[in-house]
């Protein structure tokens, strides 16, 4: 697994994750909000598999390989 979720991305995800889940908990919403586990777990590895299937990163490219090895 590549990392493919942003900073920002992965606070989004947390937040909106833990919002969801306490909902559900106080009973505020339905069984749907369970979905929060899924947002909450993406923000703790830093990887989606949508993302994955979709060709989509929102973390910054990874420096160019110079293809010098070792100093």
């Amino acid at each position: 697994m590549k990392i493919n979720l942003g900073t920002t991305d992965r606070i989004i995800r947390a937040i909106l994750g833990a919002a969801l889940v306490g909902a559900t908990l106080a009973g505020w919403i339905g069984v749907w909000g369970w979905i929060g586990v899924v947002l909450l777990a993406t923000a703790a590895v830093s990887f989606c598999p949508a993302y994955a299937l979709l060709g989509m990163r929102t973390c910054p490219a990874p420096p160019p390989d110079s293809g010098s090895g070792a100093a």
